[in-house]
């Protein structure tokens, strides 16, 4: 496992990290019992993973709970979130605190990690600066928060609009953003500011959901090449990322995807969601290879840098 440092906190972490949301909720959604995936926590943390990241609406932090029971609290960074707004109502300063304080209890910890306001909006982050963020700051100084954090939600918010109004402010310490080979956004709108401000960053979306369904990347190629989006020759192939797989390059689609944002400059963890130990093991493995060959990232940042929202859950792809 390959380690780096998460930006201006100073955490050692390992540049894989294991999502416990997602489609896969860490196999719960597929049939495990809390046990079971509990024990696929401790296959990661085997295997070098020292970063988890939860949520309350993920409903998994009592899997995560039950693992760190036989887990040393100081093997692994844990980063959990709550709301600002949901169900058409905000979330009190009050019932922040209150989800926090949850949040330890069903985790069995004294502390988290990282504490990330959950998928802000950009029209909801007046609100998360004035009215939240400084309530943060005071459960940081009585020692239940290390770090502070913000996510963006890119099925809506696909130019990083939040994200960008965010960076100006220094409370956040942690940021997390979706960015793959086709939404390369972050690159100009993200990673800039991040890297000068040392801000760290958590990468989702890198395969989820197009990368892991090769004919949904042709039906999305066909439907874009009609719009005069990209290249003719994109839709009327069967494989458009074919030329990515190539001795030098990589094995499969999966491993192209990993292996095109863990290189970016400017991503410190790509996250990944899994409810099966091969699939863990096979991520972990992509994660760490080498960069793909500049010539295929060139081409990449060529066909589809101008593209953004592309293949985020069903969500339709816009251009700038």
């Amino acid at each position: 496992m390959h380690y780096t440092t998460l930006g201006r906190t100073g955490l050692n972490v390992s540049v894989a990290g294991l999502g416990t949301g997602g489609f896969s909720r860490l196999g719960l959604k597929s049939g495990l019992t809390e046990d079971q995936s509990a024990r696929l926590i401790h296959e990661a943390v085997g295997l070098g993973i020292n970063f988890i990241d939860t949520a309350p609406s993920y409903g998994t932090e009592g899997v995560v709970g039950k693992a760190l029971k036989t887990i040393p609290r100081d093997q692994v960074v844990v980063a959990t979130k709550s709301h600002v707004h949901r169900n058409n109502a905000w979330t009190s300063p009050e019932k922040v605190v209150a989800s926090l304080d949850n949040s330890l209890r069903t985790m069995g910890i004294d502390t988290v990690d990282v504490f990330n306001l959950h998928g802000v909006l950009p029209d909801e982050y007046t609100y998360a600066i004035e009215t939240i963020a400084p309530v943060l700051v005071e459960q940081k100084a009585k020692g239940k928060i290390r770090h502070i954090g913000i996510t963006e939600n890119p099925i809506t918010d696909f130019t990083n609009g939040m994200l960008t109004r965010a960076l100006r402010d220094d409370v956040w310490e942690v940021v997390m953003v979706g960015f793959h080979m086709m939404h390369q956004g972050a690159r100009r709108n993200v990673f800039p500011v991040t890297r000068a401000k040392g801000v760290g960053t958590l990468l989702m979306f890198a395969v989820r959901s197009i990368f892991a369904d090769p004919p949904r990347v042709a039906r999305e190629m066909r439907a874009l090449a009609e719009k005069g989006l990209v290249e003719k020759w994109l839709g009327e192939t069967k494989d458009p990322l074919g030329f990515l797989i190539h001795e030098g390059g990589a094995a499969n689609m999966t491993e192209a995807a990993y292996r095109y944002v863990r290189h970016e400059p400017g991503v410190d963890v790509v996250l990944f969601g899994t409810g099966d130990a091969e699939h863990l093991r096979a991520n972990i493995e992509a994660i760490n290879k080498p960069p793909l060959p500049e010539a295929d990232r060139e081409k990449l940042a060529k066909l589809f840098g101008h593209l953004t929202g592309i293949g985020l859950d069903g969500h339709e792809g816009r251009t700038r």
